[in-house]
């Protein structure tokens, strides 16, 4: 499996907006459906990466637990499925009902919202504050598939937390490491 750090996108950077087929629901959504009062976590994931398998529960755990709290919660597939048709719209609605992924599964077919948000891997986790300026880019937390580190999901929660409450961010902010985005 190809190793692919995020890019890290510039923190204050303005939410790209788009609008994309949800694979959950046949509805199509922007951004500015989607946000939350307090904030949002836009993440990019695919069906089988073995990173985003790894993290996938701890994930679905954070949503659960921060949605109640006003943030909004992404997921978006921008992995061309030419080349990888495991990643299909029909196969992220399965995906999504294995994993009780029950926020939006959104499906960038033509990997421009990828490119907006600069995208270079999967999982690639960005949580923008209430003014849709980017508060926090980069990883779960230390845990790898294969390294033994548990699963905590720390570093985003730490970040949701912090931009909830109205704390400091720490610095620095690690990458997010995964497969990379499987490009036309």
């Amino acid at each position: 499996m190809a190793r692919t750090e995020s890019t890290m996108l510039p923190l204050g950077t303005i939410a790209p907006d788009f609008y994309l087929k949800d694979t959950n629901s046949n509805d199509t959504f922007s951004f500015e459906d989607l946000k939350g009062s307090k904030g949002t976590l836009v993440m990019f994931i695919c069906n089988h990466c073995p990173f985003v398998h790894h993290v996938i529960q701890e994930v679905v755990m954070i949503a659960n637990d921060y949605r109640v709290m006003g943030i909004g919660v992404i997921s978006i597939s921008s992995n061309d499925v030419v080349k990888y048709p495991q990643d299909s719209p029909e196969l992220m609605t399965e995906f999504a009902l294995e994993n009780r992924i029950d926020f939006p599964y959104l499906y960038d077919e033509s990997q421009e919202t990828a490119k907006a948000y600069q995208a270079a891997c999967t999982p690639d986790f960005y949580l923008f504050d209430n003014q849709d300026k980017l508060f926090y880019r980069g990883q779960l937390d230390d845990s790898r598939p294969g390294n033994g580190i548990p699963l905590s999901g720390s570093d985003l929660r730490g970040a949701i937390d912090a931009l909830i409450y109205n704390r400091s961010l720490k610095e620095p902010q690690k990458p997010s490491l995964g497969c990379g985005i499987k490009w036309k």
